[in-house]
Formats: structure tokens, sequence, C-alpha cells
């Protein structure tokens, strides 16, 4: 797959009144790779019918708030004009993490689900999904945990800090809240094995919106039937990992990408520290070896936008033995390439010309 191939993405156009299956992705077939792809070949959007929000169309596709206005930097985030196209999420590039159990990337405020391979297996499915995360004062702990308990239609037991915080705003708590549409937990409650009242829950019907966005407690929300699925699909001990990892950098067919979100509340980086973060990020994916001559145009765009929509920077040529087994049979074997070359870089027209 080359460059020009990868920007000649057919537009997908998603039914406006439909809601996607956005949340299962097939592992790459490389095991070094970590790009995965919903719709390959194609850039999926979806056109209003409608005057309406960018979140309504979110919680259509089963997006959160930051991702979705991210995307579509030049709509207004509270009136998509009817007729109006909408960038939808397609690519993704995977924490770097294990790829067992859960892990939590709270800087893009998406969770990623391994559902368990059988024995000797990798994983062949990844499974994500939207989540609202801790406010500045109330921020998500990072590192390596478990699902310690599950709890079907939970009551909420506001800790005291919290009764103090709602009564100070006028907005007082009762000491126990049962569950209903107006239980914060939602339907489903999985408790983190850390010290403290850590979930991954469900949310209420009057905070849906906060879905994909720095709001809560330090619990991680999630959409009703997405916090169903998942709490159907874990059990008790199933590894948690929760990390904060706003670049990424990841190999799909020859290509490299970085994807790169937005800090933070309370967390401010300039350009500059974000392209060193995404040096050593490249260095690592070159395997600790000397940095190819990657677009640096096109990294510091995607570091400056941070749209979270991962972009090419890079293509090295493919194994000899991938090159010998794609040539017709009687074709002689090609000399032994470089190992790696640069994007090429686009002519005026914004197209890949030549070699």
């Amino acid at each position: 797959m080359n460059i020009r191939a990868l920007l000649a993405f057919t537009i997908l156009l998603l039914a406006i009144g439909s809601r996607a299956n956005a949340t299962t992705y097939t592992m790459p077939e490389n095991s070094n790779d970590s790009v995965i792809t919903q719709y390959p070949d194609h850039m999926p959007i979806t056109r209003a019918e409608q005057d309406e929000t960018l979140l309504d169309v979110a919680r259509r596709f089963l997006l959160g708030q930051t991702e979705i206005v991210r995307l579509n930097q030049d709509v207004d985030r509270w009136l998509v004009r009817k007729g109006e196209i909408v960038r939808l999420s397609n690519r993704r590039i995977l924490p770097d993490s294990p790829h067992n159990g859960i892990t939590l990337n709270i800087s893009e405020y998406r969770m990623y689900y391994y559902p368990p391979a059988k024995k000797g297996e990798t994983p062949r499915q990844v499974m994500s999904y939207a989540h609202g995360v801790g406010r500045q004062d109330w921020k998500t702990p990072l590192g390596k945990t478990k699902i310690a308990r599950k709890i079907m239609n939970p009551a909420w037991h506001p800790p005291e800090s919290i009764r103090r915080e709602h009564a100070a705003n006028g907005d007082p708590l009762p000491a126990i809240v049962p569950p209903g549409p107006h239980n914060p937990l939602g339907s489903r409650a999985l408790h983190l094995a850390l010290p403290g009242e850590y979930r991954i829950h469900g949310t209420d019907i009057d905070k849906i919106n906060g879905i994909g966005m720095q709001i809560t407690h330090g619990c991680v929300r999630m959409y009703p039937e997405d916090v169903e699925e998942l709490y159907d699909m874990v059990s008790v001990g199933t590894p948690v990992y929760i990390v904060k990892q706003p670049i990424k950098i990841g190999w799909l067919d020859n290509v490299l990408y970085v994807e790169a979100h937005p800090d933070l509340e309370g967390e401010e980086t300039t350009l500059d520290q974000r392209f060193a973060v995404a040096l050593r990020l490249i260095q690592k994916a070159n395997n600790n070896q000397e940095l190819p001559d990657f677009d640096q145009a096109a990294l510091n765009k995607a570091l400056k936008e941070q749209s979270g929509d991962p972009v090419a920077i890079y293509e090295r040529l493919p194994p000899l033995e991938e090159v010998a087994e794609s040539m017709p049979a009687q074709a002689p074997a090609p000399a032994s390439p470089s190992a790696l070359k640069p994007v090429r870089k686009p002519s005026p027209d914004g197209y890949y010309h030549g070699n």
C-alpha cells in the first residue's frame, strides 16, 4: 500500500438515522503493527438530515464529545445544519500497553478491550469504547489494576467529599442514590482494585453528553449500551491498564502513523515539547535505530491540530520476502532494497507523482 493510495480514501456515507457498530476492530495481520481500521480504504462521514448538534451525532455513533469535535474543527458544535457533512472516526493507533484485558487511555477518552484469545494465540479482535474521565481536581489514577467486583443496578453512596462539594454548589445529595435513570453510576459498575471508590460505570440520563470529556470524580463513565456490553464480557480479575498517552505512533502495512490528542485540563505542552515526545516514540517504533527521513511537515501539522486522526508520516520498503511473494512466479527476485524510505512529499496540486 503506497501513500497515494492511503490518501485516496473512498468516502463512505453512513446513514444518519442508523447506529454504527463502531467498537469492534480486527487486529492487524502483522503482530508488530498497531493501527486498527474499521472501514479499510474509506473515510466515513455522515450527513445531517435535520439541524442538530455534534453531540447528537456523537451519541448516535457512540463517539465521545471531544473526539467528534476535534475531528470536525470547522463545524459548529452546537448547530450542525441540515445537509452538513460530519466526519466520523475510522483508524486508531493502539495504546502502548499489553494487548490483554482493558486499557484506558485517558488522553483520548477511549478504552480498548482485548477479548481473551485461545491458548497460545494472540488477540484477534479489539473493542474500543468512548468514556469520560476525572476532572483536573479529581484525576483518574494511572497504573495497572484489575476488575475487583461487578455490580448490576448499583446504588450510589456519595463520599462525604462529594456531598460537601454538591452542598456548596446548592445541589445537596442524599446519603444513598438508589438505582434508576438519575443514578450517576448507571445500570452497571465494575469496581477497580484501587484505593478509593474507582469504577468503570454507566451514566445517568442527565450527564450522557459528558462521555468523552474530563468530567467525573475520577471514575470512568461509559454510554449505557457500551457498559452493559462490557459488563457481560469481562470477568473479575481482568487486568486494567490506565495510561496517559496523548501522542501515539504505530505501523500498518509498512506505513508509520502518528496520532495526537489535546492535553488534559490543567496540563499544557508546547509544540516543541510534543515534537520531542513524538521523536522519541518514532525512534522506539524504529527499533531504536537511527531516525528515518520522515515527513516532518505532516508530523508538525498532526501535533498542532491534535485531531486524534492518525496521519501517515513515513513509508518503508517491505521486507525482501514480502516483495518476492507479491511478484509473479516467473519474475526474478528483486535486488536487496534499502530498509526504509521517506514519505514522498506532495506536489503543489496535493498529489504524489512518480517516485
